[in-house]
């Protein structure tokens, strides 16, 4: 009688764990769907961006490349992968390496149509960055589960693993060098 009592205790025990994996992952996936959205406005202003750039810094083709590149990633990538999370870690940092460059083309900063856009990207990053922070909090709130002992040994069995961040990857960190006067949101 006392095995099936501690049988049951067991069981019990290893439901509460997993239902917290549950719940936890799944306020990871919400609060990624609520900025896949900002995401899409991000990538429809891309091309814009690209083409109203392009004119202006013909030498910058290698870095309008693979922001092309990477936008497409970005749009042909979708759900809730690390591998997307990753891709649009990597085009947060490029579109503000173009915003940083841009400062070199005074005439570019002035043209009428690059400051709509640079008005829409900062309203767009700006809402991003926002939901980042959530979703952020959710991955760690998740993360602290699938590692914190015992549930880390749940998280093994239930093959639960760490999930990734929305922030700027470490190498692109030092690559910016942001002037006083530059007009750009950074997330």
């Amino acid at each position: 009688m006392l095995w099936v009592y501690i049988g049951g205790g067991v069981l019990i025990i290893v439901a509460i764990i997993y239902n917290a994996f549950v719940v936890r992952s799944n306020r990871v996936n919400n609060a990624f769907a609520s900025i896949d959205v900002f995401l899409k406005q991000r990538a429809d202003l891309i091309p814009s961006l690209i083409e109203t750039v392009k004119g202006y810094m013909g030498h910058e083709e290698k870095v309008l490349k693979t922001l092309a590149e990477i936008r497409s990633q970005s749009t042909t990538n979708q759900g809730r992968s690390d591998s997307r999370v990753l891709s649009e870690n990597q085009l947060t940092a490029d579109v503000q390496r173009i915003f940083v460059q841009v400062e070199n083309y005074p005439e570019l900063k002035a043209s009428t149509n690059f400051l709509q856009l640079q008005r829409s990207m900062n309203e767009v990053e700006a809402q991003l960055s926002a939901s980042r922070r959530a979703f952020n909090a959710s991955v760690t709130e998740y993360n602290n589960l699938v590692q914190s002992f015992p549930s880390n040994l749940m998280a093994r069995i239930f093959g639960f693993k760490d999930r990734y961040f929305f922030a700027i990857p470490e190498d692109n960190r030092a690559a910016f060098e942001v002037r006083p006067n530059a007009n750009f949101s950074a997330s």
